[in-house]
């Protein structure tokens, strides 16, 4: 039977959350050089946002969800300033498809509520039963502007197919375009300081709901794409762009998917792994890096790692190690707030061996 003397340093194991360590100046990423340039660049972003740009760091987990709120709070007004526009437009029309797109335009910018919500949980403190907090909310909050945006889709692919199958006229040709032309700007503009705010403080469900308002930005730039069309004497472009609209909106849907179901399984970029290992490695004292796990909970990354340390290094010296490691640790990862990092010695196996 093995003794599990070996693991008396185990002891070390510590978790400093302090959000001090956050503070220092994280260097250029390093996939900066990998940014997408030109036409193709600009419309893949579009549709996939590149999630390793503007990694910048934020000094503590309350300046991150302070500053979340705000951008909450600036595009949810942006929207219904964009909303009311459309509506003075409405008036003017007297376009019953206006309206109905208006009101459409309202409900979507009052998704921002929850995700106001899940920053808000996100900022209370730990409880006995909520041991880990309430970040996970934001992860809620992101299934729930999924929905929104599949919702979007279907909308705009039923409306299109029943226009296609029976067309009806479009009147106000010349107000239908000027909303069309209100709402792309206002969507897009609060699609993209979403996004931006977004991966900025790592948050997933933030970049979810910029995609969201770029999906609503689609639906008002086929309404000024059909109001052309049928400008010109092509009433089948009302339902045509219509459909290749639904293509984007579940294109957009797709990216917005993926990154939300990926937190909710745990998932990391395996980048960020491949740095904290080579961070780790480097430290003086660490022999090797036993294991790493990282998870997000909400836009907070957090990681327990164990690292295999001399042997004959005392408790003081590999406390030392482990902290020194964990301070290196988060400094150099994005959005890394806390680490919980144990030292060991190697197992007797390895001892033997050597």
């Amino acid at each position: 039977m093995t003794s599990r003397r070996g693991h008396g340093h185990g002891d070390h194991g510590h978790g400093h959350g302090d959000p001090g360590h956050g503070s220092h100046e994280h260097s250029s990423h390093e996939h900066s050089s990998h940014r997408r340039s030109g036409l193709v660049g600009a419309l893949r972003d579009v549709f996939a946002p590149h999630s390793h740009d503007s990694a910048d760091r934020v000094d503590s987990a309350l300046e991150s969800s302070n500053i979340g709120i705000r951008a909450v709070k600036i595009s949810l007004v942006a929207l219904a300033v964009t909303a009311a526009l459309q509506v003075v437009i409405v008036a003017a029309s007297g376009s019953v498809a206006l309206a109905a797109d208006t009101v459409h335009n309202f409900s979507d910018a009052l998704t921002a509520v929850p995700l106001w919500i899940a920053f808000v949980l996100g900022r209370r403190a730990a409880t006995r039963r909520f041991t880990y907090g309430y970040g996970r909310a934001e992860d809620l909050a992101g299934l729930f502007v999924l929905a929104m945006i599949a919702l979007s889709a279907v909308i705009a692919g039923t409306e299109s197919i029943r226009r296609l199958i029976d067309p009806v006229p479009i009147e106000h040709l010349g107000w239908v375009a000027l909303a069309g032309l209100v709402g792309f700007i206002g969507n897009e503009l609060v699609a993209v300081y979403r996004i931006r705010v977004g991966r900025r403080i790592g948050s997933a469900a933030l970049v979810a709901d910029g995609l969201h308002a770029r999906t609503d930005g689609f639906t008002s730039l086929a309404v000024l794409f059909s109001a052309g069309g049928v400008a010109v004497g092509h009433p089948v472009a009302d339902p045509v762009i219509g459909i290749l609209i639904t293509v984007a909106i579940v294109l957009v849907l797709r990216t917005a998917a993926r990154d939300v179901f990926r937190r909710l399984m745990d998932g990391v970029d395996p980048e960020l792994v491949t740095t904290a290992e080579r961070v780790l490695s480097g430290r003086v004292g660490v022999d090797r890096v036993r294991s790493l796990q990282m998870r997000w909970i909400g836009h907070r990354l957090h990681a327990d790692v164990e690292l295999d340390v001399d042997p004959g290094l005392s408790l003081s010296a590999a406390h030392s190690v482990a902290h020194e490691a964990e301070q290196a640790l988060i400094s150099a990862v994005p959005h890394l707030t806390t680490a919980l990092v144990h030292a060991y010695p190697p197992h007797e196996t390895e001892l033997h061996a050597t």
